[in-house]
């Protein structure tokens, strides 16, 4: 036999190759089938939205709810309430403003404890704290005017000057203290400006400070500021455009009428009277002014005690004695002022006394004038 007889197959294998062949095609078709059935039963995620529109229908079928709103109208029950009838009960409200009117008539007058030399680092904090109480008791009661007749002075104020004091301060049940002082004036003839500071023992225990205008009556303040020791700086406005006088202490508000001043310019507007007007200075006589302090403003009564000799930085001047007492029942000071004629009529003492007995005495120990050609 040859070689290449011996690779050929045989008849009987190639029959049996050919009986598996029709098997093989009808498994294939089977599986296919099969796969389509699966895939015909397998939902679609967009079969599955159009689903909740029926729900939504059916919650809409639920609108029939509102019928219940009928039982609201048991509401009117309230009704019964309008019952507010017990308004009348407003009639005792009235009596009850009635009391505290008189009330705040009282506590106007203990509002005045301030003054630019007050140099008090006594206990005096208390009837500070009672008055400010008072005043904000009371901030929406009418003020009275506070410039009823008052008579107009000719002035002519001095010229621009740097004052020094020595200080000495008597407490009513210790032992004297001493300071010094300064007081600078400055004017061009339109407008001023006053700046002060006190202090005894090393301590400056007040700065205050005035600026404003020169008009024909005097002098004008717009603006007074002070500050004393522990306590927070209080400003005073004089307001032109709403003639109007403001404290950032109290809620008190005073018509400005022009010739009001204030603590730290009332002296030199005594010294311009003086200058100007000099036939007001005698004995008996009272010069009336408003003065505004840190919350509240008033008339005061200036009284001219009278020409009196005193020392000054060791030699003998003579001096008008003024004085200004508070009103009864006031915790304000007693004023005095010593104005020398023949030192261009400039401050040469001051003195405060305190309702408690405390004295505080400023003696001029120099004078230096800038400008003695610039008095109004």
């Amino acid at each position: 036999m040859t070689p290449a007889a011996a690779l050929r197959p045989s008849p009987p294998a190639r029959a049996s190759r050919l009986r598996w062949l029709p098997i093989l095609v009808v498994s294939a078709l089977l599986h296919l089938l099969l796969i389509a059935e699966v895939g015909d039963m397998l939902p679609l995620p967009t079969q599955e939205k159009p689903m909740p529109p029926e729900q939504v229908v059916a919650a809409s079928l639920l609108v029939p709810p509102p019928p219940p709103p009928p039982p609201a109208k048991p509401a009117p029950k309230p009704k019964p309430k309008p019952s507010v009838k017990p308004r009348p009960a407003a009639p005792p409200a009235a009596p009850v403003v009635d009391e505290p009117l008189p009330e705040t008539d009282v506590t106007e007058q203990p509002i005045m404890e301030d003054d630019p030399a007050m140099l008090t680092e006594t206990d005096d904090t208390d009837v500070a704290q009672t008055a400010d109480v008072a005043e904000a008791a009371s901030p929406s009661n009418p003020q009275p005017d506070p410039q009823p007749d008052l008579p107009s002075y000719s002035v002519s104020l001095p010229p621009s000057a740097r004052i020094k004091y020595a200080i000495e301060k008597k407490p009513h049940d210790g032992e004297p203290m001493h300071g010094s002082g300064t007081i600078d004036w400055q004017t061009d003839g339109t407008r001023y400006a006053i700046d002060g500071e006190f202090g005894v023992l090393f301590i400056t225990a007040l700065r205050f400070r005035s600026s404003g205008t020169i008009e024909q009556s005097g002098i004008a303040p717009e603006l007074y500021a002070e500050k004393r020791l522990r306590r927070s700086e209080t400003n005073t406005h004089f307001h032109r455009e709403r003639n109007t006088i403001s404290f950032s202490a109290s809620t008190n508000s005073y018509p400005r009428l022009g010739t009001e001043q204030d603590r730290a310019s009332i002296v030199w507007q005594l010294a311009g009277i003086g200058r100007g007007d000099a036939e007001h200075f005698q004995a008996g006589t009272t010069i009336r002014i408003v003065v505004a302090g840190t919350r509240d403003a008033e008339p005061w009564e200036i009284n001219v005690v009278g020409l009196e000799q005193i020392d000054v930085d060791g030699e003998a001047t003579e001096a008008w004695h003024l004085l200004r007492v508070p009103r009864p029942g006031s915790y304000d000071q007693k004023l005095e002022f010593w104005l020398a004629p023949a030192l261009g009529w400039y401050p040469v003492r001051l003195r405060y006394t305190e309702p408690n007995g405390d004295v505080l005495d400023m003696n001029m120990t120099r004078l230096n004038v800038s400008n003695p050609s610039g008095s109004q």
